[in-house]
């Protein structure tokens, strides 16, 4: 599988003047995106570059809900399933 990527470009007088690295542009991004529910946990994830527990831990540490409805239960559900481990 063939992972595409987009570019963007960030002045360096943006990073200078956030006091930040590229790095820590990509882990807010990734934050506030799935804050507003525009990425999934996965997705914000592996923009940030982290680790599930790392994730976890940032999110929760700034008390960001976890998005989790209904409809993400019952394809847990039948993945398991599918899965034969329910």
């Amino acid at each position: 599988m063939k992972v595409e990527t987009a570019t963007i470009e960030i002045p360096r007088e943006v990073t200078h003047a956030a006091r930040m690295t590229v790095e820590e542009l990509k882990i807010e991004l990734a934050v506030h995106l799935y804050e507003q529910g525009k990425l999934s946990f996965g997705k914000a994830r592996e923009l940030a570059g982290m680790t599930v527990w790392e994730f976890q831990q940032l999110v929760g540490s700034r008390k960001i809900p976890v998005h989790y409805d209904i409809q993400d239960y019952e394809e847990d559900i039948k993945t398991l399933k599918g899965l034969g481990r329910l």
